[in-house]
């Protein structure tokens, strides 16, 4: 007979934990909130000081009734929930809905779920903290506040089942203004010289870099010719030669933001995907004859903060693996403006389970997460990598060109693991000929180049989840939901993994930007996130919060029921009849982007996806087109568009000129680092830049 219930979010949580607990302890699963606000109205009371109404959330009755028959059987219930705002909030509706009358020391938070910090937080149980119950109450009341308001509004006015939410609206506001900096972007013509030398055998190149000890605007071809009429011959004399040593130290452990930024450059996750396989790692998984296991610590936090045994644990490891040269003193880093430091950064719960060890027990995405969360914690508790850079100045009457150098003198953390980045940029050694100042090298090509400014990129998840960071717009927990949330509705859509607004994302941003201007300003809703800290903090009470944004939202609401007028999206024709009726095709945005369906729905419900002709003629039928599209996880191959008549497949992309050698199909096959043109029958290959 158990003594002592514990209640935790998940079976899987469940499952880990009870291992540890031993026979007096029975252990369940809440699955989750089971109390919240009513979906089918406001759920919050304006008039009696914003009190909300909770309910038991439909289909969790079953749930809380083996809670209660369980809780009836034990001398005490401990809660579990995980160790944040949300957590807490899961634990004190629970205990409202067992009718525990003693709250106190019912709350056990653990950072990690490992045999030891299960047993030490079970050992210092706490109350319930309100306020950060409070934090988020006052962030739920807040949103169901603006979106259960201005959603039906957007109902009336443009179309059912759209939504307006405080922090997905600030975010849908940074992609539409980032487009329209992109079609406003005039380019401005620049040039660049480039040269190519040569020392004895060695080749190397430069850059142009002065003329007559000033920099020079290449804005034009004639200012690109105003600087070559200068260079006398070939030979070039080397004026300077300076050489240094760098250091260049690790990236700290990973943070949620930093974790779901490169996820997504390392492993192409979407933020989402991360979240869900991340929460998996830190539940526990089964390992062999250590049965089930967590393996990483909670992955929501902001602070890369690390424990003194883990430091230790991964110091010994990387002395042990790599020699004591590799190993370094991390101190903790400073906590800064918009952290919250709750917990440690995102790490392993042991250094000693190394990813090749573990890889067996794992799906794929579940190694390929663990192995990155893993290098980057050792990498960043070893040494910086030390750099030999050269800088070299090359002068012909007066034209100066400078090249640069460097090269790995000893690699450090570099040894496990090199943070990525969004611009793709490779860390490669770029190693100059051994030149000294006085020597003469000489010139084998100069070579003007004409280019143009870029506009600013598209978001890509990655680069949205750290600008959303810096700005201090929403917190760890709410970057993938966001992300998520303006996909479904259809406010943007992903082209080649960047963000694009769509026309309804336009319309519906331009309506509350007009008559909500304060719900989407960036420094309000980062001000917003700063006031819940101070709930959170108990200096603020959250009650206020709420009344101080409620009064003026109040009156802009009524302002917009008689002012905001009707919007009605035209469908863009799609070119071509829906041959099930006869009706105009148009097109439609959904949920994984555009489609094509019939003009003349609810009567006719035929829809058909969007393809992409490649311009390739079917090499199995001889007179079907290629054409490119999407499996159903999303992953682009190409198809004869007489299918099902013509079975013809590929997952690499056809090109349109037959094999020199044997006059077979040539497809393109892309790895990480080049892409290579091969037949599909015979042996014939060549390399492309």
């Amino acid at each position: 007979m158990a003594d002592y219930l514990v209640i935790v979010e998940s079976p899987a949580k469940a499952k880990t934990i009870e291992k540890y607990l031993g026979k007096k302890y029975i252990v369940k699963a809440s699955m989750g909130h089971v109390r919240d606000l009513p979906k089918s109205q406001m759920g919050v009371d304006v008039e009696a000081d914003f009190e909300p109404r909770y309910i038991t959330i439909r289909g969790k009755g079953p749930v809380l009734k083996e809670l209660k028959t369980a809780a009836k059987k034990v001398k005490k219930i401990y809660l579990a929930a995980d160790p944040d705002r949300e957590g807490e909030a899961i634990a004190w509706h629970l205990a409202h809905s067992l009718d525990m009358k003693d709250h106190s020391n019912c709350r056990v938070v653990f950072n990690e779920i490992t045999k030891q910090a299960i047993k030490d937080s079970f050992k210092k149980p706490r109350a319930i903290n309100m306020n950060l119950v409070d934090a988020q109450q006052a962030r739920r009341v807040l949103d169901r506040l603006v979106g259960y308001n201005i959603s039906p509004l957007l109902w009336k006015k443009v179309k059912k089942g759209l939504s307006a939410g405080r922090v997905q609206t600030v975010a849908l506001r940074m992609i539409v203004d980032r487009e329209k900096e992109i079609q406003n972007f005039k380019p401005e013509e620049y040039w660049k010289i480039k040269g190519i030398f040569d020392k004895g055998s060695e080749e190397f190149d430069a850059s142009f870099f002065e003329l007559n000890g000033k920099k020079v605007d290449l804005s034009t071809e004639e200012d690109v010719k105003g600087v070559l009429k200068h260079i006398k011959g070939k030979d070039f004399d080397v004026k300077s030669v300076q050489k240094k040593e760098r250091k260049r130290n690790p990236a700290a452990p990973f943070t949620t933001s930093s974790l779901q930024q490169e996820a997504a450059r390392k492993l192409n996750f979407r933020a989402k995907k991360t979240m869900m396989i991340a929460q998996q790692l830190y539940e526990g998984i089964a390992i062999g004859k250590q049965g089930t296991v967590g393996l990483i610590t909670y992955m929501r936090t902001d602070s890369t903060r690390v424990s003194d045994v883990a430091k230790d644990e991964a110091k010994q490891y990387i002395q042990d693996t790599y020699g004591s040269k590799f190993s370094a003193n991390r101190t903790t880093s400073k906590k800064s403006g918009n952290t919250q430091d709750a917990h440690e950064a995102v790490r392993p719960t042991s250094t000693l389970r190394d990813p090749k060890v573990v890889k067996q027990f794992l799906s794929r995405d579940q190694h390929r997460l663990y192995k990155l969360i893993w290098e980057r914690f050792v990498a960043s508790q070893m040494a910086p990598a030390i750099m030999d850079t050269m800088a070299v100045n090359l002068e012909n009457n007066g034209v100066m060109f400078r090249a640069n150098g460097s090269k790995v003198k000893f690699p450090g953390f570099m040894k496990v693991y090199v943070e990525g980045n969004d611009d793709n940029k490779k860390d490669e050694d770029k190693i100059l000929p051994d030149l000294r100042e006085g020597d003469k090298v000489k010139s084998k090509e100069i070579e003007p180049s004409q280019h143009f400014t870029q506009p600013p990129p598209r978001y890509s998840e990655a680069r949205l989840v750290k600008t959303m960071e810096e700005l201090g717009i929403g917190r760890p927990s709410t970057y993938a939901p966001t992300l998520d949330t303006i996909q479904r509705r259809g406010y943007v859509a992903l082209d080649a993994r960047k963000f694009v607004p769509t026309e309804l994302g336009e319309i519906v941003l331009d309506l509350i930007l007009e008559f909500f201007p304060e719900v989407i300003n960036v420094e309000f809703t980062a001000e917003m996130e700063t006031s819940l800290d101070h709930v959170e903090e108990g200096t603020e009470e959250w009650k206020r919060v709420i009344e101080a944004f409620y009064k003026e939202f109040e009156k802009k609401l009524k302002i917009a029921e008689e002012e905001m007028k009707e919007v009605e999206i035209q469908d863009e024709p799609a070119g071509e009849d829906c041959e099930k009726c006869g009706s105009e095709m148009v097109y439609k945005m959904g949920r994984y982007g555009k489609f094509m369906a019939c003009s003349n729905f609810p009567d006719c419900r035929n829809t058909k996806p969007i393809v992409k002709d490649i311009g390739v003629k079917c090499p199995t039928c001889k007179e079907g087109n290629i054409v490119e599209r999407k499996s159903k996880k999303k992953r682009i191959f190409y198809g004869c568009d007489r299918y099902p008549t013509c079975d013809f497949v590929s997952w690499d992309k056809p090109i349109n000129r037959p094999c020199p050698k044997c006059d077979s199909l040539l497809v393109e096959k892309k790895a990480k680092k080049s892409t290579t043109i091969q037949c599909t029958n015979c042996d014939y290959k060549e390399k492309q830049n």
